[in-house]
């Protein structure tokens, strides 16, 4: 890293933000030749409920990024695939082949790569590189939010070409043409740029640069609290737990502690003592009978951090066209965190952007035409993973928190689907994975599961109940459309 920030050096790039996709576009730049500056308001190790569990299409753009050390010395915890229980019975879909990501791009990064193992997983106390690389399967990966950031902020900060600024940006400078050269900093006054990169995260408040009314939508919350020594029904797996209550998530973030979200029907801040009542009368009782104990202790702990609650924001990405600034990861585009996707889109992009970006002189960083033409390939290329993550999400949470008669016939078929085996659960778990960004395998799942869920249906009912079926199913195949088509169509027109 070099010295101090300077306020009369024309940097290359300048980016906003030291969250997960800040430092990882920082260092990549930086070892392309570029002259970086890299601003956070808060480097202290930070305290959150989630970007705890990346997919396994998220360690893969590490690997690309030559970051993927970033999980080692953190007592991350492999995650082999997800275990899914449902009124009693379960399911467990481990993730696919590495022989499905083998037909991906997964060519590094220009510059990534210097000393030759920075793609490749370490050893340690938690973490056998051995058997990470011999596993047939490809693997997620669960860990402290706050230890793994400040290890991609120190591989970021160890580059002899980013500067690091320890300063709350306050806002944009623009030149006589309203293009943005520059950013400043409360108590520390203006720096400037050739570009401008924003990854200030899902609060972002430069992202209205790209549109006024570019502001996400709040669908509902999680409610996370850290159970401690929890006795995981199928340890090495994501817990996704569904009844009477909304969806429950759970994995393991370290051999002692274990993350715990409740997902809460409410687009506002839940009060206090109604999420507390909430978990003790309705998730308590539905939660398996080894995870209760820890679960008990969590609810019994002393203060005011029992639990922490964080909004699930929605935003489709928008084109950058802003002259000399660009938005990537929670800035420019957020799904519902249920599948564990937004690290998997945001380092993604980050591999995108820095590969798009590699051709491109630094003096022409600051050619919006240049520019303009590289963000209009972004913006297209990057659908192909982010309308799956997206759309995926959402409609599964719409399922899973099922509040209609309709979707809970949906959501019974998805369980059911699931217990078929085979390509029901290959095709799905390589979509939830990020590893078959195929809009068309989406569509063609979903629906299966819409037909099945009639199947089902059908039967329940019985040939006397037939004529009551036959109504359902066409309120359930309506319900499903609506629910898939226009979060697709959304996204795929964005």
């Amino acid at each position: 890293m070099s010295s101090q920030p300077d306020n009369n050096t024309v940097y290359d790039i300048i980016v906003i933000g030291a969250g997960v996709v800040g430092p990882c576009i920082a260092k990549n730049m930086a070892r392309q030749g570029r002259k970086v500056l890299i601003a956070e308001r808060e480097w202290n190790l930070p305290n959150r409920i989630v970007g705890e569990l990346m997919q396994p299409s998220g360690l893969k753009a590490l690997r690309q990024l030559g970051m993927i050390k970033a999980i080692n010395g953190i007592e991350a915890i492999e995650v082999d695939g997800y275990y899914i229980e449902f009124n009693g019975k379960e399911v467990t879909i481990d993730y696919p082949s590495k022989n499905v990501e083998s037909k991906l791009n997964n060519t590094p990064v220009p510059g990534a790569i210097k000393t030759g193992d920075e793609d490749k997983v370490g050893s340690d106390s938690t973490i056998s590189a051995k058997k990470w690389e011999e596993c047939p399967h490809v693997k997620g990966c669960a860990f402290r939010h706050g230890e793994f950031l400040t290890n991609l902020r120190d591989q970021c900060l160890s580059e002899p070409n980013v500067t690091k600024l320890d300063g709350n940006v306050t806002g944009l400078v623009k030149d006589d043409d309203q293009r943005v050269c520059g950013i400043k900093v409360a108590d520390k006054g203006v720096f400037k740029g050739r570009l401008i990169v924003n990854c200030d995260g899902i609060y972002s408040k430069f992202r209205k640069e790209i549109g006024e009314d570019y502001v996400p939508t709040v669908g509902s919350y999680f409610v996370g609290m850290e159970l401690i020594d929890a006795k995981m029904p199928r340890p090495n797996h994501g817990h996704v737990l569904l009844g009477k209550h909304a969806p429950v998530l759970l994995y393991q973030i370290s051999p002692h502690q274990s993350r715990i979200l409740c997902a809460y029907r409410s687009k506002t801040l839940p009060k206090r003592n109604d999420v507390l009542q909430y978990l003790r009368e309705n998730v308590l009782p539905q939660l398996p009978k080894s995870l209760c104990p820890s679960f008990k202790a969590a609810l019994e702990k002393d203060g005011q951090d029992i639990y922490r609650a964080m909004p699930n924001q929605y935003l489709t990405a928008r084109l950058n066209n802003t002259p000399g600034f660009i938005c990537i990861g929670d800035s420019l585009n957020m799904r519902h965190p249920l599948t564990g996707g937004g690290m998997t889109v945001g380092l993604n992009d980050a591999v995108m952007f820095c590969k798009m970006l590699s051709d491109v002189s630094n003096e022409d960083l600051a050619d919006e035409e240049i520019v303009l033409e590289k963000m209009i390939d972004f913006h297209n290329e990057r659908k192909s993973l982010d309308v799956i993550i997206n759309t995926l999400s959402i409609a599964l949470y719409t399922l899973f928190a099922a509040d209609s008669k309709y979707l809970t016939i949906l959501q019974r078929g998805v369980f059911g689907y699931f217990l078929k085996g085979g390509l029901c659960i290959e095709e799905p778990i390589s979509l939830l994975s990020g590893l078959t960004p195929s809009i068309w395998t989406l569509f063609v799942n979903f629906f299966a599961v819409a037909f099945y869920a009639c199947q089902l249906n059908f039967i329940a009912r019985g040939i006397l109940g037939f004529p009551v079926a036959l109504f359902e199913n066409i309120g359930v195949l309506i319900t499903a459309a609506f629910v898939l088509l226009p979060l697709l169509l959304k996204e795929i027109l964005s």
